[in-house]
């Protein structure tokens, strides 16, 4: 796949990765007139087909924001679901959840909503439509590259011959991203001991844009609205949700094994019985659950975005709106620097990069590895505690606001690309 017109092959930034992060960051970039490439080894997903296949993604309001500007948003296939309500609570499996339970609603903090599920079909098709029509983007999917950096640029040769220079190399190749590698950036990494099970349900009763947070003795639960009923609708479940569960290992390898009709009856003891009766629908997909975090985001004419920087635990929903984050600050550094005609590969300006992520990015790696430790068991005194203390939030209005507009990702990274950040 290529753009319709391809600049000189003196690029401001050559992109490694073409996944969501590293496509928005390209589609960004090049919508404000950087010449950018981006390069993929896999070929773009086309992900025409109708089906669902289960996936979906949570897009915090600033994340939003940041698909507005690089103009992939209005070109999504099908409506995004709004969050408008957020449910936390405690509980077993089989059992009714405990009765104090912290709850978010957007009219309380006066936005439209927390965010909005897109199914990752839809995200995947609004990019490749948007990719083509930008005029100072170079896309390469399928290929392969090698690149050399030193003080002066980069240097990409792909398998192909082609030869591209690019004052700023990014690495979105994921979380065993070459590039991090090439530029011995160690990275810090912890096994949870965990799988997590992705897909989604049809429901019987209607989910009115309510998501639901339930931690769970061996891992969190949660079931994300998805609008409907699209390609999953019949007269009995017109409904749908996705679910994103944590379980120990080798729990979470026989639940996979198990038939629909079992695995469904599994999902509904987590779950509740507010939706009625439930029934999986698409593809179940699963990962083992870690956190890595690089020990530094930048290198010489090199900045790391995405999963190739940080990696966290699913607890609270914010991996991709992590790397999301990463985009807007560093394309809102670019961009300045391209317009200002200064290098955008500066130390100066990777710098400022590493000190705008960094830290957000590593507090979040700490609260959701504390979330995990803290709700991930079963012993009494301390669910007791948990439990007051997640009451003690919801009535706590400074504090729950506080951790809702972070939810956001509002008052993280400000700008051009995230209104309301400051």
């Amino acid at each position: 796949m290529r753009a319709m017109t391809s600049p000189p092959d003196d690029l401001a930034v050559c992109i490694l990765g073409a996944g969501p992060v590293g496509a928005t960051l390209a589609a960004t970039l090049a919508a404000a007139g950087v010449p950018t490439a981006v390069i993929d080894r896999q070929p773009l997903p086309p992900m025409e087909l109708p089906a669902f296949d289960g996936r979906a993604y949570a897009i915090a309001l600033a994340s939003r924001h940041v698909l507005d500007a690089a103009g992939v948003w209005e070109r999504l296939p099908t409506p995004p679901c709004p969050i408008a309500e957020i449910r936390v609570a405690d509980g077993r499996p089989g059992e009714p959840a405990s009765r104090l339970t912290l709850h978010f609603t957007a009219a309380e903090l006066g936005v439209p909503a927390f965010g909005w599920m897109i199914e990752a079909r839809a995200l995947r098709v609004a990019l490749n439509a948007r990719l083509p029509l930008l005029p100072n983007l170079r896309v390469f999917a399928p290929a392969e590259a090698t690149v050399e950096r030193n003080a002066q640029g980069a240097t990409i040769r792909l398998a192909g011959g082609e030869r591209l220079t690019a004052r700023l190399v990014v690495g979105a190749e994921g979380r065993d991203s070459p590039l991090r590698r090439q530029a011995r950036i160690p990275a810090a990494r912890y096994d949870y001991g965990q799988i997590g099970l992705v897909g989604a349900i049809a429901h019987e009763k209607p989910h009115r844009n309510v998501a639901l947070e339930q931690f769970l003795p061996s891992g969190p639960f949660a079931q994300l609205p998805l609008s409907g009923p699209g390609s999953f609708g019949t007269a009995a479940f017109p409904h749908a949700s996705a679910i994103v569960w944590s379980e120990r290992r080798a729990l979470a390898e026989r639940f996979l094994a198990m038939d629909d009709a079992a695995y469904g009856r599994e999902i509904a003891r987590r779950l509740g019985d507010h939706l009625g009766a439930v029934r999986p629908i698409g593809r179940r997909w699963s990962y083992p659950l870690s956190a890595l975090h690089a020990a530094r985001y930048v290198d010489t004419r090199l900045a790391l975005v995405g999963d190739a920087a940080h990696g966290i635990h699913p607890i609270a929903g914010q991996g991709l709106n992590l790397g999301f984050r990463d985009v807007a600050a560093l394309a809102e550094l670019v961009i300045a620097a391209v317009r200002a005609g200064h290098d955008p590969g500066a130390p100066a300006l990777l710098a400022r990069y590493q000190a705008m992520r960094r830290p957000d990015s590593l507090l979040m790696l700490g609260a959701t590895h504390a979330l995990e430790r803290l709700f991930g068991n079963d012993i009494g005194p301390l669910r007791l505690v948990r439990d007051l203390g997640i009451a003690a939030v919801d009535r706590i209005g400074p504090l729950k606001r506080f951790f809702a507009r972070r939810a956001m990702g509002l008052g993280v990274t400000g700008g051009l690309l995230a209104p309301g950040g400051a």
